[in-house]
């Protein structure tokens, strides 16, 4: 076997991924998947307002970072592809995916890409794989994204999700990861909305999923029917709970204990976001208390 063979036997990323767009948000993202270990520090690129990439197979990171530049300058997907490739040596054995943020996507397979490889791009998307059981895997991501409603990283993840148990990596399951970006939406106002990795597991894509809903716990804004009021009756309750965990103690307790005791609690738990005005509390805060006073007894 010729030398670059070798080393692309060694190196190369299997992978299958989606990059995707919502126009309704804004919403830029990557969902990727990978019998490789940590593929989330090497296929994801996207920077909010210009477009999302994923470089792989023989993975080369300027795919991702000259790949958003030249989409920033005005480049759509098709085009910034056809350049990037034009002055790459080894562009068969590369495999990208791009979109930009008016939806145009893009999807390059090189023919020295290890079978079943292959991708399918369309409005707001593009899905690519390599190593594959076979095309049923991007056909599967494929219907999911567009049937699915919802977060981008929810679509994002579903699809993946679908195409795993479509067939998949035909090596196996190692990792798995998801960027979203969008302006100021992460946290303390920075554009990484979403980004979650899974770098070694059996199991890694719904790892990732149960990572992304710990995410929408501790960092989403609670839902306006999520909200309750509290009453006499959950008053007690959450007062006994806190007892429990000792952020009260037995006696009678004033609205004021009683209520810097309740933002203790959710602020050492990370409920920043979920903090409301004396009075109401967050449905998904009650639950977590709850679970967290079943555990200590249990």
């Amino acid at each position: 076997m010729p030398w670059i063979l070798r080393q692309i036997k060694e190196w190369i990323s299997v992978t299958f991924s989606i990059v995707g767009f919502d126009p309704e948000s804004g919403e830029l993202g990557v969902a990727v998947a990978s019998k490789f270990l940590a593929v989330g520090a090497f296929v994801p690129f996207a920077r909010a307002g210009v477009g999302a990439v994923a470089t792989q197979s023989l993975t080369n990171s300027d795919y991702g970072l000259l790949g958003l530049e030249l989409l920033a300058s005005g480049g759509t997907p098709e085009e910034v592809l056809r350049q990037i490739l034009k002055n790459d040596p080894d562009f068969a054995v590369r495999q990208v995916g791009m979109v930009n943020a008016q939806g145009k996507s893009a999807t390059f397979t090189g023919e020295k890409c290890f079978t079943w490889a292959g991708g399918i791009a369309g409005p707001n998307f593009a899905c690519q794989g390599n190593i594959l059981v076979g095309e049923e895997t991007i056909k599967a991501m494929v219907d999911c994204f567009q049937a699915e409603k919802g977060h981008l990283a929810q679509r994002l993840l579903h699809a993946l999700l679908a195409g795993d148990r479509a067939g998949g990596d035909r090596r196996g399951r190692q990792s798995a990861a998801i960027l979203v970006v969008k302006e100021k939406a992460g946290y303390g106002g920075h554009d990484r909305a979403v980004d979650l990795r899974i770098d070694d597991h059996r199991d890694p894509i719904p790892a990732l999923i149960g990572l992304y809903q710990l995410h929408k716990l501790y960092f989403e804004p609670p839902r306006p029917e999520d909200i309750l009021r509290i009453d006499a009756i959950l008053r007690r309750t959450l007062e006994n709970h806190l007892r429990d965990l000792a952020y009260l103690q037995e006696g009678p307790v004033s609205d004021e204990k009683f209520y810097e005791a309740l933002n203790s609690f959710q602020l050492m738990e990370n409920f920043d976001e979920r903090i409301l005005e004396n009075g109401y509390i967050d449905v998904q805060v009650v639950n977590y208390l709850e679970k967290m006073v079943q555990g200590q007894r249990g």
